[in-house]
């Protein structure tokens, strides 16, 4: 392995991958080392929001990416009150698509995998893990790295960028202080089959306790279940004939359906929480994405908001990296760039939310947010560019947008 490198970036997700791209098409050399040995892991975030799309389009990617399968959704729906409500409408937004594309998170990043392999400066290593942080002094200064063929070694670096998700390795080595917003609850995620007289459900079907989110994947829907926090266990003692009953209740699809669900290892839980760093970096070392910022599925912003952390980081710290001159004001420009978009996000986030009481027990209506949406509709229009756009939408700067390797 190259061990003269500008830049090792833990993890191999939207936020790693699209900024070891954009390094790398800045000249720098760039290697993402990602734990697993692929990106087929199921469940994961798969909403491409059109500011990402926008990217696409940037860089001139846009018709390629797009060729890969995918859902479109102009619009976010939800039930209330017995009624169908749009929650998000993106038909109005200023960009060349007007809509969120539900994509596989593998195909993603497997597209992203593609256009690295064109960057002679770009690599990327499945399987490969960050064990230890490398100092020098106070100075993050490389990794010690080993895969899964019992391989090891040390890349030193002038920056490590963690972006290694919400269990960042990165992070709790580097120190760095997280701030927990907590959550009430958790989500189960699983699959059904769909049939083409399926009717068309909202985003987000909504009962009186429980919330049940559809998302069309052509031939299946895959389902989140909402849950109280921990109450996974609760659930399974009730056993599988409950839970479909209660799945039942609440979706749009004949209750036969459900039988699908014949064991537990069919479903897959997500412990949901929300936080965010202090400080996202320390001297040598930058988290991005959900390292610095964990945020609820709610919206599906996660991915959006990472990829837009990317873009600034690869903006903000190219020509530093690339002059050999990166300080610690460079690193906190970053987190000044991203933070009010963070915050502004998860305080949407928590306003979306049902508010719970002592036992986890969802309040009886949707929070007063989105009955107010519902009561406006003309709002719809507003979610659909906070959602879409996100509150600071990032562009590439244009020293980036063509390959300098």
């Amino acid at each position: 392995m190259e061990a003269s490198q500008s830049c090792v970036i833990a993890g191999g997700g939207p936020a790693g991958m699209m900024a070891g791209l954009l390094l790398a098409r800045a000249g720098l050399r760039v290697t993402v080392l990602e734990k697993h040995p692929d990106f087929l892991r199921d469940f994961r975030g798969d909403t491409i929001h059109p500011a990402t799309l926008e990217l696409m389009a940037e860089l001139d990617w846009l018709e390629e990416f797009l060729a890969l399968p995918h859902q479109k959704a102009p619009d976010l729906h939800a039930e209330m009150g017995g009624r169908h409500v749009t929650i998000a409408d993106f038909s109005h937004l200023p960009l060349s698509c007007r809509y969120i594309a539900f994509m596989p998170q593998w195909d993603f990043l497997n597209f992203l995998a593609g256009k690295g392999e064109e960057l002679p400066n770009f690599q990327l290593l499945m399987g490969h893990r960050i064990v230890e942080l490398l100092r020098e002094g106070d100075r993050i200064c490389g990794v010690h790295w080993e895969n899964d063929a019992g391989d090891e070694g040390d890349i030193h670096v002038p920056l490590v960028i963690g972006a290694d998700g919400r269990q960042s390795v990165v992070r709790e080595q580097a120190g760095l202080e997280v701030v927990d917003f907590g959550s009430a609850v958790d989500v189960i995620w699983f699959r059904l089959s769909r049939s083409p007289d399926d009717p068309a459900p909202a985003m987000s079907h909504a009962g009186p306790q429980q919330g049940l989110v559809l998302i069309d994947r052509g031939d299946f829907w895959q389902c989140g279940y909402v849950i109280r926090k921990g109450g996974f266990d609760d659930l399974k003692a009730l056993g599988l004939t409950a839970f479909r009953a209660a799945l039942a209740a609440l979706a749009p699809l004949p209750s036969k359906r459900f039988e699908e669900i014949a064991d537990w290892d069919q479903v897959y839980l997500l412990s949901i929480r929300m936080d965010r760093l202090k400080r996202w970096w320390a001297p040598g070392v930058l988290c991005i994405g959900d390292a610095a910022h964990a945020m609820s599925p709610v919206g599906g912003f996660g991915v959006n908001l990472a990829i837009q952390d990317a873009v600034a980081t690869a903006n903000i710290l190219s020509g530093p990296l690339r002059d050999g001159v990166l300080s610690e004001t460079d690193l906190a420009r970053v987190q000044a760039r991203r933070m009010f978009p963070t915050r502004a996000t998860q305080r949407l986030q928590r306003m979306m939310r049902r508010k719970r009481n002592d036992k986890g027990e969802a309040a009886p209506r949707p929070p007063g947010f989105l009955r107010m949406i519902a009561r406006f509709p003309i709002l719809s229009r507003l979610m659909g560019r906070l959602i879409g756009m996100g509150f600071r939408p990032e562009h590439i700067s244009k020293d980036l947008l063509h390959d300098q390797s």
